[in-house]
C-alpha cells in the first residue's frame, strides 16, 4: 500500500498500524496489488547525499540502497550489487519475519478478544454481586429495623409493668397512710376533747383499730428499681434470617438467691481434679440467663493456713460458672464464693478432701480355692476357711461373702476404693497375702 498523505509505501502490516494508530487514522491510504505496481508507483527514490543519482545498488556491509556516486566514494572497498539481485534474498527474509509477525498478531487479537470478552464477564458479575449487596443490605437493615422496634416494644411492656407496680404500691400506701392519718387525728382528738368516761368508752375500739394499723405490712422501698440497661453486644438470635445484637437487661444478680450444686462440692479427693456449678438468680429466683459477673472464690485448709487452692472459674455465658480445683493436701478446708462481694446461698461451707485413692493390691475372685488353684496355703482377707486343711474360702462355706469379693480387704464392689492399710507385722501380712492367677 501507498500512504498519499505521507507519500511513502508500506506493507500489509504497516498499513493496518497506520490506520489503527491515532496520529495517521485520517490519512489516506491506497492499496496496491502486486509488488510490480508497487515498484512503478510514484517517482524513482533518490540518494540523499547525491541527488541527481537513484537508488538502484544495495551495499552488503551496511546494509543500505546506495547510488553509483557512493560506491565511488565511501563505499568503494564495500559489497555491493544491484537491488533487483538481492532483493529475493532479502524479501524472504522479511517475508519469514512477517509471517511470523502476523502470527503473533492473530495470537494478540485472540488474547484482546478474550480481555474484551472477560472484562465484559467482569462488569456483569460485579452488577450482579453489586445487586446481592443491595438485597443484603436492604435485608439486614428490615432485620436491624424489626429488632429495634422490638426492643423498644419490650422497653414500652416493661415501662408499664413497673409503672403499675409503683402505681399499685402509691395507691396501697396512700389507703393506708390515709387509714393511720383518719386513726391520728381522731385519737388525737378524743384525748384533748373527751371526758374521762368517754375516752374509757372508746378505748377498745381506738385501740385495736390502731392496734390492726400498726400491724399492717408494708415495703419501706419502692416495690421495683430503674435497673434497665442495653447491652449493644449481647447476642439477641435471629430476626428475618439474619443474626442480630442487642438486648434489655433488667435482671440484676441476687447472692442470697444464687446457689451452689455439684456432687463434689463437699467432698474431694487428693491430687484429682473436682468440681462444683455456681447458678446465679435474679432478685425473683429466676436464672440470669448470661454471664459476666464477679464471681470471686477462695478455698483455704482450715488447719494450714498457708495452704490455699486456686480454683479455676469458668463463666458458662448462661447464668452459670464452673468452679474446678485440685488439692494436693487432704484435710478439712473452708471454701467461700462470692458475687459481687457477697457470699452466696450455703456459702461459707466446709470441703473434706480424702487421701489419695487407693488401688486393690489383690485379685476380685469367688474363692481362694478357685483361684489359687486349690492351694491350701492361699487365705483371703474375707477371713472364710474351707474344711480339710484349707486356710482360705470357698464355695458355699461358712464365711465366704457369698458372691464375688477383693481378696486384699474382702471388699465385694469391683470399683470399691481398698480398705486395707498395709500392716507393719509379718504374720499379719501373711495373712492377708493375695493369691497371684
Amino acid at each position: 500500500g501507498r500512504c498519499l498523505t505521507c507519500s511513502v509505501r508500506l506493507c500489509r502490516f504497516c498499513c493496518r498500524a497506520h490506520r489503527r494508530q491515532k496520529k495517521t487514522a485520517s490519512h489516506a491510504v491506497t492499496e496496491l496489488e502486486n509488488t510490480k505496481d508497487c515498484s512503478q508507483a510514484g517517482k524513482p527514490l533518490l540518494c540523499p547525499s547525491h541527488p541527481t543519482e537513484e537508488l538502484r545498488l544495495f551495499c552488503e556491509q551496511c546494509d543500505q540502497p546506495v547510488c553509483r556516486d557512493c560506491i565511488l566514494g565511501r563505499h568503494r572497498q564495500h559489497p555491493c550489487d544491484f537491488t533487483s539481485n538481492v532483493i529475493h534474498r532479502h524479501g524472504d527474509t522479511l517475508r519469514e519475519l512477517l509471517k511470523n509477525s502476523q502470527q503473533h498478531m492473530d495470537t494478540l487479537e485472540d488474547v484482546l478478544s478474550q480481555v474484551d470478552d472477560m472484562g465484559r464477564a467482569v462488569r456483569s458479575r460485579a452488577e450482579a454481586v453489586a445487586t446481592e449487596i443491595c438485597q443484603f443490605a436492604r435485608g439486614y437493615v428490615k432485620a436491624i429495623e424489626e429488632h429495634r422496634d422490638r426492643l423498644l416494644k419490650q422497653l414500652e411492656d416493661l415501662k408499664v409493668q413497673r409503672e403499675n407496680l409503683l402505681h399499685l404500691q402509691k395507691a396501697q400506701l396512700q389507703q393506708l397512710l390515709l387509714d393511720m392519718r383518719t386513726g391520728v387525728e381522731f385519737t388525737e382528738h378524743l384525748l384533748m376533747s373527751g371526758s374521762d368516761v368517754e375516752i374509757l368508752i372508746t378505748k377498745g375500739v381506738v385501740s385495736s383499730r390502731l392496734t390492726k394499723l400498726n400491724s399492717v405490712a408494708y415495703s419501706t422501698h419502692p416495690s421495683v428499681d430503674d435497673r434497665i440497661q442495653f447491652s449493644p453486644h449481647e447476642r439477641a438470635g435471629q430476626c428475618c434470617g439474619y443474626e442480630v445484637f442487642g438486648a434489655i437487661l433488667n435482671k440484676v444478680v441476687d447472692p442470697a438467691r444464687c446457689t451452689l450444686h455439684g456432687e463434689d462440692l463437699h467432698s474431694a479427693r487428693q491430687n484429682q481434679l473436682s468440681g462444683f456449678t455456681l447458678l446465679c438468680k435474679d432478685t425473683t429466683g429466676e436464672r440470669m440467663g448470661r454471664g459476666g459477673e464477679a464471681v470471686r472464690v477462695t478455698i483455704t485448709h482450715k488447719d494450714k493456713r498457708d495452704c490455699v487452692l486456686k480454683p479455676t472459674v469458668c463463666d458458662n455465658g448462661d447464668g452459670t460458672y464452673c468452679i474446678s480445683y485440685s488439692p494436693e493436701e487432704p484435710g478439712l478446708y473452708a471454701v467461700c464464693v462470692c458475687v459481687k462481694g457477697q457470699h452466696v446461698q450455703g456459702s461459707p461451707f466446709t470441703l473434706m478432701v480424702k487421701h489419695k485413692f487407693r488401688e486393690h493390691q489383690g485379685v476380685f475372685h469367688c474363692c481362694t480355692f478357685c483361684s489359687s488353684g486349690g492351694q491350701k496355703a492361699a487365705r483371703c482377707a474375707c477371713g472364710g476357711t474351707m474344711p480339710g486343711g484349707y486356710q482360705g474360702c470357698g464355695h458355699g462355706h461358712k464365711g465366704h461373702p457369698g458372691c464375688h469379693h477383693w481378696s486384699c480387704c474382702g471388699q465385694v464392689k469391683e470399683s470399691s476404693e481398698c480398705l486395707c492399710v498395709p500392716p507393719s507385722d509379718t504374720s499379719q501380712r501373711s495373712l492377708l497375702r493375695t493369691v497371684a492367677l
